[in-house]
């Protein structure tokens, strides 16, 4: 992922108003947007996720990988400021870095997907807070407990997973994302994790954001664009 460090959750609510608005300007709207979506991925490598519908405050997510803050910066202000983007209120917004794991030396194949070939039906992401007596607790310690995690996860080869940080960042310490086409099988495995030891460790991990992947146009259409 040579250059692709950064990753932004940019979660969106659109204001109902624009639903009531005249079908000529929702549809000059939506191409607005549309096209600086087009412009924004030449610099962002940008996934988005319909979520219509299914929670109160989001209706379309971004999963966005950059080289740089500013890229995202720059690139988040094109959408927010172009058609329907105006209209949107920022629910969600996440910051992390892409970094080496110490608990494992190299990306797993479940790992290294989230970034190449094709995407999964869902992504599912939320940050993630962990107690400081984590942090004062024996790395050996640390190590132990994180095996356990990782050899679970490891018995749901169709689930992919990532963990960005954000600890230095952003509120929460990590990001933690999973892509599937099984929604059932990630019920499984989060009810295995639970059961880990390494649970104790946790302080927060919602909201739970849950997006079913569709082109930035479908989405729009679902919303209440012109071709809806």
């Amino acid at each position: 992922m040579s250059g692709r460090n950064f990753v932004h959750v940019l979660a969106l609510r659109v204001d109902p108003a624009w639903r009531r608005q005249s079908r000529e300007t929702r549809g000059a709207d939506c191409e607005a947007l549309l096209e600086a979506a087009r412009q924004a991925a030449e610099r962002v490598t940008t996934y988005t996720y319909s979520m219509v519908g299914t929670r109160t405050d989001v209706d379309v997510l971004f999963w966005r990988l950059g080289a740089s803050l500013e890229d995202l910066e720059e690139t988040a202000s094109q959408l927010l400021c172009s058609g329907v983007g105006k209209w949107c209120t920022i629910s969600h917004s996440m910051i992390g870095l892409v970094r080496p794991s110490k608990y494992v030396k190299e990306r797993t194949p479940q790992e290294e997907a989230m970034f190449t070939g094709d995407r999964s039906q869902y992504l599912i992401v939320y940050p993630f807070v962990k107690t400081t007596e984590w942090y004062l607790m024996p790395e050996d310690e640390q190590r132990r407990q994180m095996s356990e995690h990782i050899r679970v996860g490891r018995r749901y080869p169709m689930i992919q997973q990532l963990l960005a940080y954000s600890f230095g960042l952003d509120d929460q310490e990590f990001i933690v994302a999973y892509e599937t086409d099984d929604l059932g099988a990630f019920q499984d495995l989060v009810r295995d994790l639970r059961g880990t030891e390494g649970r104790l460790a946790t302080v927060r991990d919602v909201p739970q954001l849950v997006g079913v992947h569709r082109p930035l146009a479908d989405i729009m259409a679902l919303i209440g664009g012109p071709e809806a």
